[in-house]
């Protein structure tokens, strides 16, 4: 099930909504339980969620009860039970994400036949095992204690709001809410305001973004406009699929109680691919920053050290996308001008316009490398982008399919940057400003609903690019 669907909006969640408001407080996390394992079943016949959420449950009581050993200075395992419960955990994701993978280049390399497995991918399994890894994690390092009851645990990791494409939130800030909540009129509406919010971004940007992205893929004759306009439809796509989905699942949180942390920071507005990695998917950067790159040692060390902390972040990090060489590159092509700017660059990036230029087409380039199939087609979308392909600058029917959208483009891209929310904070200071900011809402809140159900029933274009990771 996505959010953007009408069994959804005008099923699920207001019947989730009822049954969890009419309820006494103490059975709304047996309530929130039962409905996010309905929301993940819907589309899910793969058992790997509950046998990952009790496995780390256990893992979580092992350890704590060895650190308490520790306190009384006895004789304690839980290193051990860390290590076999990160162990587990990637053995999962490794055998359901990465198997075939393995199978397939191992037949390359060594001339092998192994036969590829019927493996399906389960949703959101690359995000709640991280979120797992992170709770034991931190139940090991004694920033968060292991809730004795498995159905506080099993409400954290399966919460749907963030349970199929993050973002990735850790138990440690969500601990006091999962235990006692407090929700509130003014965070339920703040929740529906968000959530709307996200529904504008994937259904009426996104969604028209991945549309025109399509159709130029599918041009008969190919122009080096049509591959660069194609690249950027489909940046704009990505960022506001995924950032559009965080803010609704945001939205969704608070109506319940919760309160998640951004994941987004208008990460195209950025000057640098440094700066762009600050505001692009957080939870994701800063769960490897936590519990990958400090542990190596960080920035901390020797010059040599660092890059090899770096590089191997930036291996996992195009890993953790896909088994696909594309992602490794990716993940290879994103150190590299890290490399540069940290090194080089960062006395030229400054704030002005080349400097978002620079930042825009390093970032498309990469998105081009994250979306192709295989490596030989990266290199032959690359050529032709930058008109090395033999390809004319335009044609007719390039020119007329960017006409038609171009009003969205440009709107897209103004979205992109925080003018809107300056103009919001500066309204808010004149005289009546609030007022208006708050009826400004309330109708955005209604035509959003109007417009995206219509949306939703005339067009079968409603992909969440992230559902595949």
């Amino acid at each position: 099930m996505v959010f953007s669907s009408i069994t959804f909006l005008y099923f699920f969640l207001p019947i989730l909504l009822t049954v969890y408001y009419i309820v006494p407080k103490k059975y709304r996390n047996l309530v929130l339980l039962i409905f996010s394992l309905l929301f993940y079943f819907y589309g899910e016949s793969n058992i790997v969620l509950i046998v990952s959420c009790v496995m780390n449950y256990f893992f979580g009581i092992f350890i704590s009860k060895e650190k308490e050993k520790e306190k009384n200075k006895q004789k304690n395992k839980a290193k051990l039970y860390l290590t076999l419960g990160v162990i587990a955990n990637a053995a999962l994701l490794g055998y359901y994400k990465y198997m075939n993978f393995f199978i397939e280049n191992i037949n390359g390399i060594f001339g092998a036949n192994i036969g590829s497995l019927n493996i399906i991918l389960p949703l959101g399994i690359s995000f709640f095992t991280f979120q797992n890894i992170s709770y034991i994690a931190d139940v090991y390092r004694g920033d968060v204690s292991a809730p004795k009851s498995i159905i506080k645990y099993g409400t954290y990791i399966t919460l749907f709001p963030q349970l199929i494409a993050g973002p990735i939130v850790r138990y440690k800030d969500v601990a006091e809410a999962v235990d006692n909540r407090k929700e509130s009129w003014e965070q339920f509406g703040y929740g529906v305001y968000r959530f709307c919010i996200g529904m504008a971004k994937k259904i009426l940007v996104a969604n028209a973004m991945g549309e025109l992205a399509t159709t130029l893929a599918g041009m008969g004759t190919k122009t080096v406009l049509s591959y660069i306009v194609e690249a950027l439809c489909y940046t704009l796509q990505i960022y506001f699929d995924f950032s559009g989905y965080s803010d609704m699942a945001i939205g969704l949180g608070a109506m319940f109680g919760f309160k998640f942390k951004e994941n987004f920071d208008h990460p195209l507005f950025a000057t640098s691919i440094t700066e762009f990695w600050r505001r692009w998917h957080m939870s994701l950067t800063s769960f490897f920053r936590d519990y990958i790159y400090i542990p190596l040692g960080g920035n901390r060390v020797s010059k040599l050290k660092w890059y090899r902390n770096l590089l191997t972040v930036w291996l996992l990090t195009g890993f953790w996308h896909g088994a696909s060489w594309n992602f490794v590159l990716w993940g290879l092509y994103c150190f590299a001008f890290l490399m540069l700017e940290k090194n080089f660059l960062h006395k030229f990036l400054k704030k002005g316009v080349l400097s978002h230029l620079y930042t825009i087409i390093v970032t498309m380039v990469g998105f081009v490398i994250f979306n192709m199939p295989d490596l030989p087609a990266v290199g032959n979308y690359i050529k032709c982008m930058f008109g090395f392909g033999g390809l004319k600058f335009a044609n007719f029917e390039t020119l007329y399919y960017i006409k038609n959208y171009i009003v969205l483009i440009i709107v897209a891209l103004i979205s992109a940057t925080p003018i809107v929310k300056f103009v919001g904070s500066k309204l808010i200071e004149k005289k009546n400003g609030e007022k208006l900011v708050r009826v400004t809402q309330y109708v955005f809140i209604l035509v959003v609903m109007l417009v995206s159900t219509a949306s939703l029933l005339s067009s079968s274009f409603n992909p969440f690019i992230y559902f595949r990771f």
